[in-house]
């Protein structure tokens, strides 16, 4: 098999629940692509078709699978046996990892994939593509230092690690929360970890925004709280106490829009739905530019996932996080740290009551300038620092094969 003329860059983003991995996979690609690049997503996610999808890159559809517990993933469609779809995602991996040849192989947070399925293709590529360059990215906080540690131990993580990456990239600020301490990864696989900085989000212009403004009938004193639950699938409590205290009423004035997530249930998704508009408020399941509407928005009431995270601060946008506690405690380890940072408010999820949003909303609405001022010096240096490693690869591969279009110099 001839060797490709371009650089190819295969991403891997395994999809089981939500929506933060294909969402960070997207954004890193979008930042990639460029003449001489060209960037293939493998995902589980059935919404993949719903993004724009930008010329030099594309995806393969892999079966998805659905979450259960942390150990217990079904086939989100197909009526077969788990055993059998993992089978499937298994061997579309592989095969697809040997017809793109890619020079680059960036896998996002599960250094195994789901069930093991990555390590197939990882074997390949060291036995067959040596030259090839294996990067696990790692969001900034996986879970709580304990489990964590538990976890990689009796899966054996750590070899996978040292044995099958070039590099880690963690999308996060050491000074912020330090996975080197708080996993206790050893020297031969800290080594390899290059903290990039968390990954700005596109700030939609005022042009952008006013045709939206215009649909939402929002008039220029009107003061707009979104609130969103990223995938959706355990967010109904927080739309629920969020509505009871629209419904109770004696919060501060402002409009809402209600975007649940595509995978919170029907039945309670449909329940939202009708509770908004009951109280004039605008409701999607689904919004696909959710930059834009984070854009018109006063105030940003949400779950805090790594990905939200990144949108609120590019956007500089006054929030509330009521982060999820189970299966892990990413989100609320990542709540804390920022809250003590003064970039965001927190409610903690046994907090969660009408009450408790209300007088942090009402703090938020009244007094914006202390969470922008802190949002305003927030560092975001992924992109750039993702950028610096792609040139360093793209000439290693250029003088090893003068068959692909080499980097410009500038």
């Amino acid at each position: 098999m001839a060797a490709p003329t371009t650089f190819n860059i295969l991403m891997y983003s395994h999809d089981t629940y939500g929506l933060g991995h294909l969402r960070r996979t997207m954004a890193i690609a979008e930042h990639l692509r460029h003449r001489g690049v060209n960037i293939l997503i493998l995902t589980g996610s059935p919404l993949a078709g719903r993004y724009e999808i930008p010329e030099g890159i594309d995806y393969v559809r892999i079966p998805g699978m659905i979450k259960k517990t942390n150990e217990e993933y079904l086939p989100l469609s197909i009526k077969i046996n788990a055993r059998h779809a993992l089978n499937i995602r298994r061997n579309i991996i592989v095969a697809t990892a040997k017809a793109f040849q890619p020079h680059l192989f960036i896998v996002d947070k599960a250094p195994m994939g789901l069930r093991r399925e990555v390590i197939p293709t990882l074997k390949w590529l060291k036995r067959r593509q040596p030259r090839t360059r294996t990067i696990l990215g790692l969001r900034d906080i996986m879970d709580d230092a304990p489990s964590t540690i538990k976890e990689w131990r009796e899966k054996g993580v750590y070899e996978v690690l040292d044995q099958y990456y070039s590099e880690i990239w963690v999308y996060g600020n050491q000074d912020l929360y330090d996975p080197v301490t708080e996993y206790e990864i050893p020297d031969n696989i800290s080594r390899k970890m290059i903290f990039t900085g968390y990954i700005p989000r596109r700030v939609p212009s005022v042009n952008a925004m006013t045709p939206l403004r215009r649909e939402e009938r929002l008039l220029p004193a009107e003061k707009l709280v979104v609130v969103t639950t990223g995938g959706g699938g355990d967010g109904y409590p927080l739309m629920d106490a969020y509505l009871r205290m629209l419904e109770e009423g004696g919060g501060p004035e402002h409009r809402v829009i209600f975007v649940t997530g595509p995978f919170m249930p029907r039945p309670e998704r449909e329940l939202v739905a009708k509770r908004a508009a009951r109280v004039k408020a605008r409701f999607y399941h689904f919004y696909r530019r959710m930059e834009t509407l984070m854009g018109l928005a006063d105030a940003v009431v949400t779950m805090g996932g790594y990905n939200t995270t990144c949108e609120i601060i590019s956007q500089g946008k006054p929030s509330l996080v009521v982060p999820r506690e189970v299966p892990r405690l990413e989100q609320r380890i990542r709540a804390e740290a920022l809250s003590a940072k003064g970039l965001i408010e927190f409610l903690p999820w046994d907090e969660l009551s009408p009450a408790g949003i209300r007088e942090k909303l009402t703090k938020l609405l009244a007094e914006p300038a202390p969470y922008k001022d802190a949002m305003a010096g927030f560092p975001f240096t992924a992109l750039k620092i993702i950028s610096e490693r792609l040139t360093v690869f793209r000439q290693e591969a250029c003088r090893a094969d003068g068959a692909i279009v080499c980097p410009s110099t500038r």
